[in-house]
């Protein structure tokens, strides 16, 4: 049969089994956390990889819409110099030319 132990070790083998379990405890809880912590740092890695090729694509566009807005820019220059001149004729060409090209456009669009 067991035996008990001294009435005066019982109540430190009950401390020592409840700080056990309590560390046990603190350890299981530890490594859920670190696991945690690390699914998260791997995502704000990813978050930060994602961030800079964005930030590329966005130099990127802005580059090519200063290049369309000094292109248009010079497109309506020379718009308003032929409209200052004597060639409203030429003008009014361009014009319908524009209105058949997008009528054009929009007729092969609509066919798909």
């Amino acid at each position: 049969m067991r035996t008990l132990p001294p009435h005066y070790l019982l109540p430190f083998l009950l401390i020592t089994n409840g700080y056990n379990a309590c560390e046990e405890e603190n350890d299981r809880l530890t490594e859920s956390l670190r696991s945690k912590v690390t699914a998260i740092k791997s995502l704000s890695i990813e978050i930060g990889h994602e961030v800079k090729n964005q930030n590329k694509l966005l130099a990127e566009m802005d580059s090519q819409f200063d290049s369309t807005t000094g292109f248009l820019g010079k497109t309506m220059g020379r718009l308003k110099i032929l409209s200052r001149g004597s060639q409203t004729k030429l003008l009014c060409y361009m014009m319908l030319f524009s209105l058949f090209v997008f009528f054009v456009i929009y007729w092969i669009i609509k066919l798909r």
